[in-house]
């Protein structure tokens, strides 16, 4: 049986009855009278209500019912569905549009191989605490665990990297499953929801029933968003007491939308500011305090101000490993204050001294608020000897924009394109490229995409595809390796196929660059299996064949020009950038090693011991060599 609700009546327009529990605040409303809908238009019209403008998905048998629903619903104008090439690029894309906007992505799959094809898509989207609702076909429900034809037990499947999980039983489920899964989804921290549909499910009529976006109450999920006071007091005493202070922001800031609160606090106390991969543009990184990203490829003087700051302020980051290098060396000197929404991450890797769980953008603004009440405020010179030390690292350790006489180096093409572009949005794939560009563009809030936290290869194209359906007004640019491109690049399709407006640039040195530079560095120069020049396709054929405009730049003397003739170009485009082949991407903290220890600068590090110790009790300036205050004797 299929839905009797017809083509041409929009969702907005069909008026359906409120349980008891959702009933309209004005009790003289009219009665309204019940729908006969199927289970796939229950769903749809759900999502509808829940904002979605856009879903990214792929058919196929178990997934055909809410499929041909869909037809009809797309009749009314009410969503449009864009169909990708492979699944994991409608989880890419759905992951994009929900990193552009703030708002859940949604990706539909069918069963069997099209769910299993998500994962990739969902753990990146987990390990990232992206808000999205994954839903996927099943087969019908009394052939489940029968190993019925393209039956797999994707709830099952992705546990352990999803925030929850839905099968549904009973159509007269849906209306509210769906406003569980968004309230999920975006609350608290964010994260993926799966929603597994049933062939039957999807095809049987029942008299459905709306629940209200916002209006569902869960038992036992209360996500703690206010900042304990206490904590919140006692931070301020930290930050008043220290003389070398380090904002240290992740991805948690972005998601919290916190980057004014993040100026005010500082500019408040003067602290310097480094972001994770994921926190990059939640700092004006033109900014004179902004010390850019720290960790393995991170900046030198951001590496060697969370060496020696004596108070981190963590806020909204996780000290994942590749941010701490050594984990016992990291800012082992320092006092800790931990904000995050998430308690199983305060506390995880390093214990704090000052733990407050809330939303990141709550507490700061109960932070600032408390230090206004107070005339809480840097005083004069507090901190002055510590800007003038991160600033002379600054000076001494720039990042380098090398320039070969026969070759493009790849950081000049990525400094090119943030010059003739520096308001885009910019998604990556993964290796050396990614993390030139995390060095060398300067991005706004949520104008930087890329896969951080499981570092997914073929992440870029589609994550860009989606961030250009959110803002199709706005420049989007993926920055590609040659490896990474190869990795999705049937999504060339769905760019063609709805003339998505995304323009790809492809830095290509012949190689999987950061597996060559790791054998370079690790593995005694063997490169093995890390050559990547035979089957290189010609990427002006390659984007030919798929009807968009393909361009080669081998020469730096093409550069300037081919960067404006593909920015004007009104189409997807794909740049095949030669850049040099054995070009090394620094610095680098090896692994095991702290950040002060990074290889490739340009000079010999400072040395940490003639830098002074500064007592947590009296403040008295003492020789790094002192193992207790000469003014007070509390131990250092």
């Amino acid at each position: 049986m299929r839905s009797s609700v017809s083509a041409g009546e929009s969702l907005s327009q069909i008026t359906l009855p409120q349980t008891e529990n959702h009933k309209q605040s004005r009790p003289s409303s009219p009665p309204v009278v019940p729908k006969r809908a199927s289970g796939g238009f229950a769903l749809l019209d759900s999502l509808h209500r829940h904002g979605v403008d856009y879903i990214f998905g792929y058919p196929g048998g178990a997934i055909l019912p809410i499929y041909d629903d869909l037809y009809k619903v797309e009749a009314t104008g009410a969503m449009k569905h864009i169909l990708v090439r492979h699944e994991q690029g409608a989880a890419h894309a759905a992951d994009g549009y929900a990193r552009a906007t703030g708002k859940v992505g949604v990706c539909f799959g069918t069963s069997g191989p099209g769910a299993t094809n998500l994962v990739t898509g969902i753990a990146t989207a987990y390990m990232d605490s992206i808000p999205m609702i994954v839903v996927t076909g099943q087969v019908a429900r009394p052939s489940i665990g029968t190993d019925a034809f393209q039956e797999t037990d994707i709830y099952g499947i992705t546990l352990p990297i999803v925030k929850h999980s839905y099968v549904v039983r009973d159509p007269k489920d849906m209306a509210r499953i769906v406003a569980e899964a968004f309230h999920i989804a975006s609350s608290g921290r964010p994260g993926p929801v799966l929603i597994d549909v049933p062939k039957d499910v999807a095809l049987e009529e029942f008299d459905y029933v709306p629940v209200k976006p916002g209006s569902v109450k869960l038992r036992g999920y209360r996500p703690t968003v206010k900042g304990n006071p206490r904590q919140i007091n006692a931070a301020i005493q930290l930050i008043t007491e220290s003389r070398r202070p380090l904002l240290y922001v992740g991805g948690g800031a972005i998601a919290a939308s916190a980057h004014e609160e993040i100026k005010e606090l500082a500019e408040l106390f003067n602290i310097p500011v480094t972001t994770t991969l994921m926190g990059i543009g939640a700092f004006d990184e033109h900014h004179p305090l902004a010390l850019g990203m720290l960790g393995m490829h991170g900046t030198a003087y951001a590496n060697f101000a969370v060496s020696d700051c004596d108070l981190l302020i963590c806020v909204g980051a996780r000290f994942d490993d590749r941010v701490t290098g050594k984990l016992d060396e990291f800012a082992s000197r320092a006092k800790v204050i931990h904000i995050d929404i998430d308690p199983a991450e305060v506390g995880k890797n390093r214990i704090p001294e000052v733990p407050i769980v809330g939303d990141v953008r709550n507490v700061l603004v109960d932070l600032l608020r408390r230090c206004k009440e107070t005339g809480v405020k840097a005083t004069p010179n507090q901190n002055q000897e510590w800007l003038n030390l991160v600033n002379r690292w600054r000076d001494e350790y720039p990042l380098i924009v090398p320039q070969h006489p026969d070759s493009i180096s790849p950081q000049e093409v990525i400094v090119e394109v943030s010059r003739q572009a520096p308001q885009a949005y910019y998604t990556t794939d993964v290796g050396q490229h990614q993390m030139w560009a995390a060095q060398f563009l300067k991005n706004g809030p949520r104008r930087w995409i890329s896969s951080a936290g499981l570092g997914t290869m073929g992440f870029g194209l589609p994550a860009a595809m989606g961030a250009k359906v959110a803002f199709p007004d706005e420049e989007v640019i993926c920055i590609s390796g040659d490896a990474s491109f190869q990795m999705c690049l049937q999504e060339l399709g769905t760019l063609a196929q709805y003339g998505i407006n995304v323009k790809t640039i492809i830095i290509n040195n012949g190689w999987q660059g950061m597996v060559r530079q790791w054998q370079q560095a690790f593995y005694g120069e063997r490169y093995s299996c890390s050559n990547m020049e035979v089957g290189m396709p010609d990427v002006e054929l390659l984007a030919k064949a798929y009807g968009i405009k393909g361009m080669v730049i081998s020469d730096r003397s093409q550069l300037k020009d081919a960067i404006a003739e593909m920015l004007a170009h009104k189409g997807p485009v794909i740049v095949n950038v030669h850049v040099t082949r054995d070009e090394n991407c620094y610095p680098m903290v090896a692994p095991g090693k702290s950040n002060a220890q990074m290889v490739g600068l340009q000079k010999q590090p400072p040395k940490a011991a003639a830098e002074p110790v500064y007592c947590s009790h009296c403040n008295a300036r003492n020789a790094s060599t002192h193992n207790f205050c000469a003014e007070c004797g509390t131990k250092l």
